[in-house]
């Protein structure tokens, strides 16, 4: 893997590896997503949720969907590098054999495991890893200030799986930030502890700053929050002016990080409304669309043209991305109008577009 510049953390799911797909191949090689496959059955998964094995382990609640899932994913991302964390099926072993074999075996992708889940299944995932010959990433949840002791644990699985520290990838992932120092602080003392534990082939840091539409701003259709995420990695090597070199900057894309922690919902209509997203040089602009109703369309265009008139709009002639808003905000009846899970597509590719050129500029 040529070392990238940006990892965007995106669900397992079409609305991501499509929007990947579509960017031009020069944006594609300055990028290496990490790819988290949702559960399929329950409820969201808690961020910190150990994972472990299942002892109803029937396959064919997971095989047949992880499967395609992959399968999707593969063509979608031909042979570009990236990772895969297969935490929410993993624990189906049965189930779940054949897609991270197909993952370990016909990819450019590289395993993922953590500290917190099961021995046998970080067992299987570092056997999967060296049988693919691209080593394995461990994604570590910094939740809270890291200490010695979880240190010792790092350093004791990366001894008990025999894996090599110059093949082996470290993903500090922060999780939800919104305003703070205290983030920042985790986050530094995460590299230091962390990241210079072992020569680790690559350090990551990650984190997300999308909202989740109910916790703030009611009932307002549109709104702006600020890339807390982008301030994060900026306030980091504020901090430690030597990182530029070895720390890559991921982020959730234009996706709470939640995201991936929701089973697919089970509503034939699909939801009443949906968001049109767009990423600036410091915030993201979000607006509310609705689905149904009267003059539905109308309002969906009218969403659309509060983003191109925004003063951070780059110009429909910037990307696929800008292009589709300033179609979709200048059109008229309802072809061309888009969906849910189109609007979630089109945040993606011009979020990821965007992300690599201005981390080319300096940020």
């Amino acid at each position: 893997m040529v070392k990238p510049i940006y990892v965007p953390v995106l669900p397992a799911r079409p609305r991501g590896w499509k929007a990947y797909e579509a960017l031009h191949p020069r944006l594609q090689r300055r990028i290496a997503p990490l790819w988290t496959v949702v559960p399929y059955t329950g409820p969201e998964r808690p961020r910190a949720e150990r994972v472990v094995l299942d002892p109803d382990d029937d396959p064919t609640v997971v095989e047949g969907r992880f499967t395609s899932d992959v399968d999707g994913l593969l063509r979608a991302v031909g042979g570009r590098p990236g990772w895969v964390d297969a935490a929410h099926v993993e624990g189906r072993v049965r189930g779940a054999a054949t897609g991270l074999w197909r993952l370990a075996t016909r990819s450019g992708l590289r395993l993922v495991t953590g500290p917190e889940r099961d021995r046998t299944l970080q067992r299987y995932s570092a056997d999967l890893a060296f049988l693919s010959g691209r080593g394995l990433g461990i994604r570590l949840l910094v939740d809270e200030p890291p200490d010695e002791r979880c240190s010792a644990e790092l350093q004791s699985m990366v001894s008990r799986l025999c894996l090599v520290p110059s093949r082996t990838d470290l993903i500090l992932d922060m999780g939800a930030v919104m305003d703070g120092d205290e983030t920042v602080k985790d986050a530094i003392a995460a590299l230091d502890l962390l990241g210079t534990l072992l020569p680790w082939r690559m350090v990551v840091l990650t984190s997300g700053a999308f909202p989740r539409f109910h916790e703030e701003r009611g009932r307002l259709s549109a709104y702006e929050v600020r890339r807390h995420d982008l301030d994060l990695d900026r306030a980091v090597r504020r901090a430690r002016p030597g990182l530029p070199g070895s720390v890559v900057y991921g982020d959730y894309s234009v996706e709470h990080v939640s995201a991936a922690n929701i089973p697919p919902g089970d509503d034939p209509y699909g939801p009443p409304w949906g968001l049109l997203r767009y990423t600036t040089h410091d915030s993201y602009l979000i607006a509310r669309a609705p689905m149904r109703g009267r003059e539905h369309v109308e309002r969906v265009r009218a969403t659309a043209r509060w983003i191109t008139e925004a003063g951070g709009f780059r110009g429909a002639e910037y990307g696929d991305g800008e292009r589709w808003l300033h179609e979709c905000a200048a059109g008229e009846g309802a072809k061309g109008s888009g969906n849910p899970e189109t609007w979630i597509r089109v945040g993606h590719l011009q979020h990821m577009a965007f992300a690599v050129n201005q981390l080319s500029q300096g940020g």
